[in-house]
């Protein structure tokens, strides 16, 4: 059973395995994913396993107990099977002689000891050598080295794909653009000109501040993510619509644009939002129904995730006809 034991991955393998996994779900996976977890935290678990196994394997391994049951040049030499029952073990000063016995005579078994005394010693690590399912470990440095390599690997491609992908992937001058289109969405909302920026470098909003977008209540100035504004960027400029993306990103632009006009209350902001995205997204080149069935599937959203997150939960009067409804003369909400 030993064979097939070694040809089982290795848990450094594995480890490698799922890490490459990880990464290529975290580039091409959902935003939930990326949002969830920073990219960095994968490379840092990595190349910590990488060095507690690179430190390990240079510790000196335990000494192996020798097999002091008959070997199997023994059991070719002298002809019996598995059944080690009728052995007996002579010592002849260090060395240790395994004789089969079955009823032979005093002399019989004089003569096969001293047979097995004139037989000379074969060396183990030949025989080890030899065996075929016998692999030679590779040294630990090599190991390391080629965890490095991986992971550095890795690094380099999600650099490429993040640089060429997404909002990042556009030019200064398309980013610019769409920057002023969404600052102008926003301050028609916000009742004042209000600037929309997308936080390249991740200093206010993203997976380290578990937010899409942030503003200072009453401000003129507010950031989204670049995976928002690139959604926003597809929707406007594109033609391109992924639904469950493209509403969230309505819903962040407007949700932001109502702390601009002054509205503090989350919950009473978010209903806003989801009102005002409708026309939003009309603008931005949704239909009518596309844009008032995405706000309503955020509305319907923003009730499973309350539990969650229950300062954003819109309060009860958020509905058709309630206090907090924008155009109670219309029968459609939001």
């Amino acid at each position: 059973m030993q064979a097939p034991l070694d040809r089982l991955p290795s848990p450094l393998t594995l480890l490698r395995v799922g890490l490459v996994v990880f990464v290529l779900a975290w580039i091409f996976g959902p935003y939930a994913l990326r949002s969830a977890v920073p990219i960095w935290l994968p490379f840092l678990i990595a190349l910590g396993l990488e060095l507690n196994y690179f430190v390990g394997a240079l510790r000196p391994a335990p000494a192996q107990r020798a097999d002091r049951g008959p070997q199997t040049s023994d059991r070719e030499r002298y002809g019996y099977g598995e059944d080690t029952e009728e052995l007996l073990l002579v010592r002849d000063g260090d060395k240790e002689l395994w004789i089969p016995y079955s009823g032979e005579t005093e002399e019989e078994l004089n003569a096969v000891i001293a047979e097995a005394r004139e037989r000379p010693e074969e060396e183990a690590p030949a025989a080890v050598a030899a065996d075929p399912a016998y692999r030679r470990p590779r040294p630990p440095l090599r190991r390391f080295l080629a965890g490095l390599v991986l992971i550095g690997s890795l690094a380099a491609v999600f650099w490429v794909v993040e640089a060429r992908t997404g909002w990042n992937g556009l030019d200064s001058s398309t980013r610019a653009e769409a920057a002023a289109r969404f600052s102008e969405e926003a301050s028609r909302v916000a009742g004042k000109p209000v600037t929309i920026r997308c936080d390249e470098a991740g200093d206010y909003v993203g997976a380290v501040q578990h937010a899409d977008g942030v503003a200072a209540v009453g401000g003129s100035l507010a950031y989204l993510t670049p995976e928002r504004c690139f959604d926003l960027y597809r929707l406007a400029f594109k033609g391109e619509v992924r639904p469950n993306q493209t509403a969230r990103a309505l819903a962040v632009l407007a949700h932001e644009a109502w702390h601009l006009r002054g509205v503090s209350d989350e919950g009473t902001t978010e209903c806003y939002a989801l009102q005002t995205g409708v026309e939003t997204g009309q603008r931005l080149g949704l239909s009518a129904a596309t844009a008032r069935q995405m706000m309503r599937r955020q509305l319907v959203e923003n009730a499973l995730r309350g539990e969650a997150s229950p300062a954003y939960r819109v309060p009860p009067d958020c509905r058709d006809g309630g206090s907090l409804d924008l155009r109670p003369n219309t029968a459609r909400f939001p």
